[in-house]
């Protein structure tokens, strides 16, 4: 058997936003019954095919990081999560549609886990004070995800949508929102990962 190329993706956001939710569903193709709080951090494994089937074929063995969402009161929870986000091929930033300020909070991770956190932990950075410049020249893939998206009263939903597209704007990430019920795996692919 030939040897797997590691990539290391984090999962980011607050607590409660269904970040184990979501890696299990990835991990394991199905939805977490009874999901409980992340300390720490949590890693769950894939095995994926890029590009199955041609000659550019290559196995990945894609490691889900998925780091507790506890924002903390001071620096040492900040300084403690930054052992985890070394070495990373992509970040995952999630979010509760439901919950304006865990997608606000998005700007403070990116910026914490890409060592360009300027601001104290725990203060909320709106988009704006996010100066998207300063991550121009960012090489590390993001993929916002929306979760409880159900759980959003239909005439609020394309408000909620105009504000997620502003944020992978923002962002200059790909954007998905999960509806319950979705379980399909292969919707799930990591080729915009690079591997060096």
């Amino acid at each position: 058997m030939a040897s797997l190329d590691r990539v290391k993706v984090l999962v980011l956001g607050d607590s409660g936003v269904g970040k184990s939710s979501l890696v299990h569903l990835i991990c394991q193709g199905q939805v977490l019954g009874n999901p409980s709080w992340t300390v720490g951090c949590s890693v769950d494994v894939r095995v994926q095919d890029y590009k199955e089937g041609t000659p550019e074929e290559k196995t990945f063995y894609i490691e889900l990081w998925d780091v507790g969402g506890s924002v903390g009161s001071s620096s040492s929870v900040k300084s403690t999560r930054a052992v985890f986000y070394n070495s990373v091929n992509g970040i995952i930033l999630v979010h509760d549609l439901t919950n304006k300020k865990s997608s606000q909070n998005l700007y403070r991770w990116s910026m914490e886990a890409l060592n360009k956190d300027s601001s104290p932990t725990g203060v909320i950075v709106s988009n704006g004070d996010y100066d998207r410049e300063q991550f121009a020249e960012n090489t590390v893939p993001l993929l916002l995800i929306g979760t409880k998206f159900d759980q959003i009263p239909e005439n609020k939903r394309s408000e909620v949508l105009t504000r997620t597209a502003f944020l992978s704007e923002d962002f200059n990430a790909e954007e998905i929102n999960l509806i319950p019920g979705f379980t399909d795996r292969k919707r799930f692919n990591f080729k915009s990962l690079h591997y060096d």
